[in-house]
C-alpha cells in the first residue's frame, strides 16, 4: 500500500517518458514530498498534483532530494554511492493508477 504523503513530483517530460514505458530518471523529478526509505512505495504526480503512477523507490527520500533534476551520470558523484540509474525502474512502475 503506497501512502499519499510520500510523493515524487515530476516534470512534463517524465510524464511523457512514464507514459511511453519507461522508467522514472532524477533529471524528472522536481520535488520529494514525505520520508521515505528505499524500497518503499511512492505516488508519482504531476506538477498539478495528478496521479499519475504508483512504485517502489530505489533511493531514500533525502538521496532523491540530492538528485533530484539531475543526469543519472551524477549520481555517485552526488551521493557518494553509485546506486541505480532510475529513481524508479520501469518494471517497479504502475503507470495510470
Amino acid at each position: 500500500m503506497c501512502s499519499s504523503d510520500l510523493v515524487l513530483i515530476v516534470d512534463d517530460g517524465a510524464v511523457t517518458a512514464l507514459h511511453n514505458g519507461k522508467s522514472l530518471l532524477p533529471a524528472g523529478v522536481i520535488a520529494v514530498s514525505g520520508e521515505f526509505e528505499r524500497g518503499d512505495a511512492v505516488e508519482v504526480r504531476t506538477s498539478d498534483g495528478r496521479v499519475i503512477g504508483r512504485g517502489l523507490t530505489a533511493y531514500a527520500a533525502n538521496d532523491v532530494r540530492a538528485i533530484k533534476g539531475q543526469q543519472s551520470d551524477d549520481i555517485e558523484r552526488i551521493l557518494g554511492f553509485r546506486g541505480r540509474s532510475e529513481v524508479i525502474h520501469r518494471d517497479d512502475l504502475a503507470v495510470g493508477v
